[in-house]
């Protein structure tokens, strides 16, 4: 079963993007460097609760 998450900008906090992820256990937040339209710029966009 894949759970759904929403990817935030650390800039702007707009959440641009979804991922879809196992139900694996993670102990830390999933982090990806990923194009803001808002910032218009690559920026780091973190995953929220």
């Amino acid at each position: 079963m894949k759970k759904k998450l929403a990817l935030a900008c650390i800039e702007c906090g707009s959440r641009n993007y979804t991922k879809e992820v196992g139900t694996k256990i993670r102990t830390e937040r999933l982090e990806i460097k990923k194009y803001c339209r808002y910032c218009k710029t690559h920026t780091l966009h973190r995953e929220t609760k």
